[in-house]
């Protein structure tokens, strides 16, 4: 194999390797200004968007351990990796998508598991962990203010 070959795949590797998740999208279509606006949206969720040639994606992903999602990397395909939650990066895929009508999801990898376009907007869908906590926060503190509420009336009538 080219050495230079080698060390794109070996980068590639790494990528994948250090991602609790791979989301492959195909970009056909989109413009630069969506591209890189896209890249911003994720960088803020925590992803990072990478273009690579679908031969050296496979190849990577196969020296990951990864599954073989290789039917699917056909045409302008990029890959979305990063540290945190998989939800995020779905999220702002799905909304992206919604906005400009680009990308679209293909195939995705998580916890070596392959995950195909349904269900990964089906995870998009899902509520992120802080939202969740925040609602439970709510709920654990509601009967402490409702009594707050209360106490104040009771003593200060005028408010």
């Amino acid at each position: 194999m080219n050495p230079d070959k080698k060390i794109i795949i070996d980068a590639l590797q790494e990528h994948v390797h250090s991602s609790p998740y791979v989301i492959v999208i195909e970009y056909t279509g989109m413009t630069v200004p969506q591209f890189s606006e896209l890249r911003n949206r994720l960088s803020a969720a925590g992803a990072e968007c990478h273009v690579a040639k679908n031969t050296y994606l496979r190849k990577a992903m196969a020296e990951a351990g990864l599954p073989d999602v290789g039917d699917n990397l056909v045409g302008q395909t990029a890959y979305i990796c990063g540290q945190s939650e998989i939800f995020s990066a779905a999220k702002v895929l799905s909304n992206f998508a919604k906005e400009f009508k680009k990308p679209t999801m293909k195939v995705g990898v998580l916890g070596g598991a392959v995950l195909d376009a349904d269900k990964l907007a089906a995870i998009s869908s899902i509520v992120s962990r802080e939202s969740v906590l925040s609602q439970l926060l709510g709920t654990i503190n509601e009967p402490g203010a409702r009594i707050a509420r209360i106490i104040k009336k009771k003593f200060n009538p005028e408010d």
